[in-house]
C-alpha cells in the first residue's frame, strides 16, 4: 500500500512539474531565430528572390529584346571596355520608374536595391558613368523607350501617376509634384500620361545637366569606433532610465 502511495505521489509531482514547466515557457517572451554570421546554408541567386510577375520583369523583357543598333552605333570603337548600353537602358528606365532621377542615388541603389542588382547583373556602374550615357547617348533615345514602358504599364492597370499632396497642398516642384503609385487595376488616359512624362522628363535632364558638375566619387567615410562605442552607451543608458510601459509584439 506504502509503495503505491508513493508511486501516485511521485506521478502527481511529475504531473505537476509539467504544468509548471509549460507554464513558465509561456510567460518567457519567445523570439525568432536571428544570426549575422549564418543567414543561409545554400545562398539562393537573386532570380529567386525577385516575384515571378514583378514589373523588373516587364522592364527586362522589353529592353532585351529591342533592337539597340542605332543607339549602338553611336559608341566609337576601340578603347578601354565599357557597360553594355542594354544593361544602362535597363537600369535608367527602371530607376526611373520608382522615382529615382539622381544619378547619385541610382549608383547607390545599384548596391542596395536587389532589383537593380538584378537587372544589372550585379555591376556597379558610378554615378558619372550614368550620368554621361542618359546625357550623350541617350536624348533622343531614353524618353521613346521610358514613355512606352510607362503605357504599356499603365494600360494593364499595374501603376499610373498621381499629383502628390502633403497637408492639402499639392507640391508644384517638378521633383514632387508627381509619383509612380503602383497597385492593381489603376486606370489612367494616355493622354494625360503624356503630359506628365513631358513634366518628369523636364526635371529628369535638369536634374543630370546640374549632376554633370558633380564628378566626386560615392564613398563612405569611416566612424570612429569610439564615437560608436559612446553613441551605444548613451542609447543603453537612455533605455534604462525610460523603461517602455507598453508591451511589444511583432
Amino acid at each position: 500500500m506504502a509503495v503505491k502511495r508513493k508511486e501516485a505521489t511521485t506521478a502527481l509531482q511529475k504531473a505537476i512539474d509539467l504544468v509548471n514547466s509549460g507554464m513558465s515557457s509561456r510567460s518567457k517572451v519567445v523570439f525568432k531565430a536571428y544570426s549575422m554570421d549564418q543567414l543561409m546554408m545554400l545562398p539562393p541567386s537573386v532570380d529567386e528572390l525577385i516575384p515571378q510577375h514583378h514589373p523588373v520583369r516587364v522592364v527586362n523583357q522589353v529592353i532585351s529584346q529591342i533592337n539597340i543598333d542605332p543607339l549602338v552605333a553611336k559608341f566609337k570603337a576601340g578603347g578601354t571596355s565599357i557597360y553594355h548600353p542594354r544593361l544602362l537602358l535597363k537600369v535608367i528606365v527602371y530607376a526611373y520608374l520608382f522615382n529615382i532621377y539622381s544619378c547619385r542615388k541610382i549608383e547607390e541603389a545599384l548596391q542596395q536595391n536587389i532589383h537593380l542588382m538584378w537587372l544589372a547583373a550585379g555591376a556597379r556602374s558610378d554615378h558619372n558613368t550614368i550620368n554621361r550615357f542618359r546625357s550623350d547617348r541617350l536624348q533622343d533615345v531614353l524618353k521613346g523607350i521610358f514613355s512606352q514602358i510607362v503605357l504599356l504599364l499603365s494600360e494593364q492597370g499595374v501603376f499610373s501617376l498621381k499629383q502628390t499632396y502633403i497637408d492639402g497642398t499639392k507640391l508644384e516642384s517638378a521633383a514632387n509634384r508627381y509619383t509612380f503609385v503602383w497597385g492593381k487595376n489603376i486606370k489612367a488616359s494616355q493622354e494625360r500620361i503624356h503630359s506628365q512624362i513631358n513634366e518628369l522628363w523636364q526635371y529628369a535632364n535638369q536634374l543630370a545637366a546640374e549632376e554633370m558638375q558633380d564628378t566626386a566619387p560615392l564613398t563612405y567615410d569611416e566612424i570612429e569606433p569610439e564615437k560608436v562605442k559612446q553613441t551605444i552607451e548613451q542609447i543603453d543608458q537612455a533605455l534604462d532610465n525610460k523603461p517602455a510601459d507598453k508591451k511589444v509584439k511583432q
